[in-house]
This record gives C-alpha cells, structure tokens and sequence, in this order.
C-alpha cells in the first residue's frame, strides 16, 4: 500500500510509479502542437527522470506567454506537482488550490486533486483528504479520460483503506480492475488488493488474487510491488500458523528485496522476517532481523514495522533470561506501538469526522427544505385565519422539533466515534491505548496521595488451540465471557483493559499485596468455570502475574513488565495460577 502515494524521493526511496506509468501518455490535449508535445514528455518521466523533467520545465517556463490557457493550466499542475514530490507541502497545497480556483478543464481538475489528496496524506492532514477526496469522487462521472479514472480510483482505495475503511477501498480497486489497466497498472492495482486484504484480515494463505498478483507483476517486471506482495504473503501464513513456510517464502527472496531501495518495503520485510525466526524458534536470527529494522532512520520506516521490531527483540530477551534488556525493550516497544495506534486513531477519527460533517450538511439542507416548505404553507393559510393559527403553531413545533432531533442525533453521533476510539471491539473494555492513559492517570492520583494500587496482567492458557479446534467464533465468545467474569469482580474504580489477542490487563487502585493476590485468585476460577457454561464447554483458564506499587513504585511500564514476568512464571509453573512479582511477596511478608 506505501507504493500508491506520490512520495518524494529524498524522504521514501520506495514511491511507486502507478501513476506515472498512468500518465505516460497524458489525456485529454487539445490538437499536439510542440508545447503539447513537451508537456506530453515532461509528464511522461516526471518520477524516472526527474532532473530531465526540471529542465523541461524551465523550457516551458521561457515560452509561457505564447502558450495557451490550458496548456499554462497544464504547465501549472505540473509546477506544484514538484513542490509535493520535493517534500514542500505546504507550498504544494497552496500551488494546488489556487489551479483549482481557476481551472476550467475537468481532467486538469481530476489529476490535481489526485495530486493533492497523495500530498495532503504524507502531510498528515488527513481530514483535509478526506474533503478533496468526497469532491473529486462527486465530480468522477465528468472524468472521461480511462487512466486519470483509475488514478482517482486508486487514490480512493488508499485513502479509505489508511481510514480504516477496507470494504469500501475494495470496491474502488474492482472498480479500478473493471476499467482494464495496462499490465504495469494492474500490477500495483493488485498489490494494492492483497495490501488492503492483510490490513483487513481477511488474506489467507492460498487467496487466488495472490497468485493474480504475483502474475501480473512477473508480466510487468515490477519487482517492487511483487516483493510487497510476497511479504504480505508472508504475513498471512504468519497469522494461520505457517511460520515455517512464511520463512521458507522470505528467504528465497531475500536477496532480491535488500537489493531494492525501498527503505519502507526493506523494513517491513525484515520485521515480517524476524517475526518468523521468532516463531520456528531461531532467536539469534530474529534478533538480527529486528535490529536491522531498528538499525534504519526511523522516520522512512513504518511506525508499524519499529513497533514489531521492538516487540521481537523483547520476547528473545526474555526467552534468555536478560531482564534488563527485556524490559527496555518493552518500554520501546509500547512507545512504538503507541506512535503507530495514534495514527492509525488519526485517520480513522479523520475519516468519521468529514463523514459526521457530510451527514450534518445533508440534514442542514433538510432542514432548509422543511423550512421553504413552511413558508409556502403559510402564505396559502393567509385566507383561513383561524386554521393558519393552529396550523403555524403546529409547524413552528414540528421545526423545532427537528432541530432538536438533529442535535440530539449529532451529539449521539459524537459520543459514539469518541467511544469508538477507546473501546475494544469485540468486548467492550478499554483497548491497549485508552488503558494505558486511564491507568496512568490513576496511579498518578495514586503516588500524590501515598495510596498503594496493584496491576494484573492476564493472558489465556493454550487460546491459539481453542482457535484451532473451535473456529474463530468459538474463541470470540470465549474472550467475551473471560471479560464478564473478571467484570464480575471488579470495583467501579478498577481500570480494565485488553492488551491485544488474549492478553488483559486490570489496575486496582487502594489495593493491598494481599488482597489483589486473593482476587486474582478469584477471577482465574471464575474464568475456567464461566468458559464451561452452556453448550459451548471451551477448555479455557487463565494464568495471572501481579504486581504493586509496594515494591515497583508507580511507573505504568514498570508495573507491567514486572506483573508480565510474573505472568510468564505462572505460565511455565504450569498455567492456571497467580504468580506474584517476587520482590512484593517478601514486602508483604515482612508486614
């Protein structure tokens, strides 16, 4: 998916040419004359040959008085076109409103905007995207040239697929497909497809459009994006329990992509590949693997790929018993993953936010029509006095009313997306963010006013198995009655939260060594009894680490790495237990 924004070069050596290779042969030109023909050729190697491309620019600079309108116009497009590709985006945003304001030619219109839309989002103003976009797929039907048709599509399934919104990115890559690219087109149409199917999580190992993929870009000879479809290949027989054949697929093309210079494309391999070594079991591979990715500048690498780095170099370091490392590494890793969910949160509330704003101007217009619809009424009630009365009272409430209505489902609407970004869901907790910042605020409470407070953290023994046997449905329903019965046994202050997969978190403020051991003990009965309720016997129980501020002061990540490790003791004393953090058990028995 990187590969469909028009990056500049100096900051992502891995930009693709979709588009270029779209508008080699620029449409919609008036009869060639030479300037045509320059702006044909300026346009056509404006990403290869950048440099070539500058000059040719200057040369239609020296001949701007006698070109015409639209040809300036197309001149114009490509000016700001270069500011955005050279990284200057502010002076690109401006360069392409001001075309905009004036430009009377719909293709000129359509590309500009396609132009903008790439700029806007490595500028990270993705509300301001979202806008462009909701114009430029309004004006789509006026678009009458094939290649900037399916420019605006592909620009559709990027922004919508960085918003989250997968099924609706889908449709605009069938729509793109339906329209009959050239071969080099359709190559990085596909892998765009699989790209947004893994985002999804619906890529399974053996999808026939792998396979599309992987043909159409051998034909094309793009071995970018069929690098990118090979890793994220990988990716899915990672998630379905292939970790040796995702290994076998990353080694044979190995040599191939560090050969590349796609920074981003390098680093999401390598993490892909140390998350591989990982599973077969090879920690100094994984290791090495994880560190090259950590080894790049990290603002060319995805925030994604540092934050499974880090989580790699963390697991092999606990596996050998390096605690210091290991905890550092943690600490790492959730400020990764905590860059990388803000922006994941960013595009999404982007998203809903010029979505909220599309369905209040739908209801404003409403809301003008009603009223036209009054004032017509009142005018035919001129000759009926009496009834006019009773008629307007009726329709000034009846206006009223659906103001009311408007704001009440506006205000339901908001209350709703800022939920959305902090629950989980499938089970309705706090998710691993919106946790974390509850509970740091509560054990900041908690240190100002000398109060002790204790932190669970739990994960599911042998849930993967479960998974296996039962289907995926069987596992969902095991995690939402894990969550009722730990619910159950909390307090109205307690903070509860899912880290990710099978793995929880609670903290317990005003609570004692003791006394968070015993309801941890609780809660992992009451798992194992509510996951064999019903007609659904699923063998779940749960292993506990604890640990408290008493003997861990009231640093979040401190916490959680100690309760983590006593978390992992539980596990290798044979699951289903509590295992307290070893320096509180002595605190509390020396009390």
């Amino acid at each position: 998916m990187r590969r469909f924004a028009l990056l500049p070069l100096p900051r992502h050596a891995g930009c693709i040419l979709l588009a270029a290779s779209l508008c080699a042969g620029t449409p919609a030109f008036a009869e060639s004359t030479d300037a045509d023909q320059v702006i044909r050729q300026a346009d056509g190697i404006r990403y290869a040959k950048n440099d070539d491309f500058l000059a040719l620019l200057k040369t239609l600079d020296a001949r701007a008085g006698s070109l015409s309108a639209p040809q300036r116009d197309w001149l114009e497009y490509l000016h700001a076109w270069q500011l955005g590709y050279a990284g200057h985006y502010p002076q690109a945003f401006a360069a392409f409103r001001v075309l905009l304001a004036h430009a009377q030619d719909i293709t000129v219109r359509a590309r500009a905007r396609v132009s903008l839309i790439y700029d806007e989002v490595n500028a990270a103003q993705f509300q301001d995207a979202y806008i462009v976009m909701r114009d430029l797929l309004a004006s789509l039907p006026q678009v009458r040239d094939a290649d900037t048709r399916i420019l605006v599509l592909v620009a559709a399934a990027y922004v919508y697929s960085r918003g989250g919104e997968f099924d609706r990115a889908m449709d605009y890559v069938d729509q793109a497909l339906a329209l009959d690219p050239d071969e080099r087109s359709a190559c990085a149409i596909r892998e765009n497809q699989v790209w947004i199917l893994q985002e999804a999580g619906k890529l399974v190992p053996g999808d026939a459009r792998i396979k599309v993929g992987l043909d159409a870009c051998k034909q094309a000879g793009d071995t970018a994006d069929l690098h990118s479809i090979l890793v994220n290949n990988a990716k899915a027989l990672l998630d379905h329990g292939g970790s040796a054949d995702a290994l076998v697929l990353l080694l044979a093309n190995k040599a191939g992509i560090l050969a590349s210079r796609s920074t981003g494309g390098i680093g999401d391999f390598q993490s892909t590949l140390a998350r591989s070594y990982l599973a077969t079991g090879d920690l100094d591979a994984a290791a090495r693997s994880a560190q090259a990715v950590i080894d790049f500048d990290q603002e060319q690498v995805a925030p994604r790929s540092v934050a499974e780095a880090y989580a790699v170099l963390y697991q092999v370091a606990k596996d050998r018993g390096e605690d210091a490392a290991a905890l550092e590494y943690r600490k790492n890793y959730a400020a990764a993953d905590k860059a990388y969910l803000s922006g994941v949160s960013a595009r999404a509330l982007a998203y809903q936010t010029v979505h909220q704003h599309v369905l209040d101007g739908q209801r404003k217009l409403q809301a003008a029509s009603d009223a036209n619809k009054m004032l017509v009424l009142q005018q035919q009630m001129a000759s009926q006095q009496a009834q006019a009365r009773l008629l307007y009272i009726l329709l000034l409430a009846s206006g009223l009313a659906m103001v009311g209505l408007w704001a009440w489902r506006t205000k339901r609407s908001q209350v709703r997306f800022q939920k959305l970004a902090r629950r989980d869901g499938l089970t309705g907790i706090f998710n691993r963010q919106h946790f974390i910042d509850s509970a740091q605020d509560v054990l900041r409470y908690c240190a100002r006013n000398a109060r002790q407070a204790c932190v669970f953290v739990l994960d599911l023994d042998h849930f993967k198995s479960v998974n296996d046997r039962h289907g995926h449905a069987a596992g969902d329903i095991a995690l939402k009655r894990v969550v009722a019965a730990c619910q159950a046994r909390l307090r109205s202050v307690d903070v509860f939260g899912r880290l990710g997969g099978e793995e929880f978190a609670i903290l317990l403020p005003d609570c004692s060594a003791m006394v968070a051991r015993q309801r941890a003990d609780e809660m992992r009965r009451d798992i194992a009894a509510a996951c064999r309720e019903g007609n659904a016997d699923l063998p779940i129980t749960a292993s506990f680490g604890v640990a408290c501020t008493q003997s861990c002061g009231y640093n979040l990540p401190t916490l959680l790495a100690a309760a983590d490790d006593a978390m992992y003791a539980a596990k290798r004393a044979g699951r289903n237990r509590v295992e307290v953090q070893p320096a509180m058990i002595e605190a509390t028995t020396s009390t």
